[in-house]
């Protein structure tokens, strides 16, 4: 078997990925992406331990525990998608730049006696 050819299909498609990731807004397409790298990883892992012609088939093995990782990689991934959605109402990385409370205002930073007075007032 040649090596080329796994390996250049391994190279197009780690490109691929690269571009999704960089390229595109959606958090569930850049999760896709990432998943077309590994997968990429996957062929070429696969391709070199049947070129090496290993006994122990360190390649294949590697392969499923990539594959394992993956997995539970896109479980968490949507996991957060989902709830990032769910609190903020889109899906697009370059809006969740704020990780704190959308309705809190952080125009005005708070001293002490100001937080103590807005006690006073509840």
């Amino acid at each position: 078997m040649h090596l080329v050819y796994p390996a250049v299909l391994a190279a197009l498609l780690f490109s691929v990925g690269v571009y999704g990731v960089l390229a595109r807004r959606n958090v569930v397409l850049v999760l896709m992406s990432v998943e077309l790298m590994l997968n990429a990883v996957n062929l070429n892992l696969v391709a070199f331990d049947a070129w090496l012609r290993d006994s122990l088939h360190a390649g294949q093995a590697l392969t499923l525990f990539t594959i394992t990782v993956a997995a539970a990689e896109i479980g968490l991934g949507l996991a957060i998608v989902l709830l990032v959605f769910r609190t903020s109402g889109t899906a697009d990385i370059d809006r969740l730049t704020a990780l704190g409370d959308p309705n809190e205002d952080t125009a005005e930073p708070e001293t002490a006696g100001a937080s103590e007075n807005k006690a006073a007032a509840v």
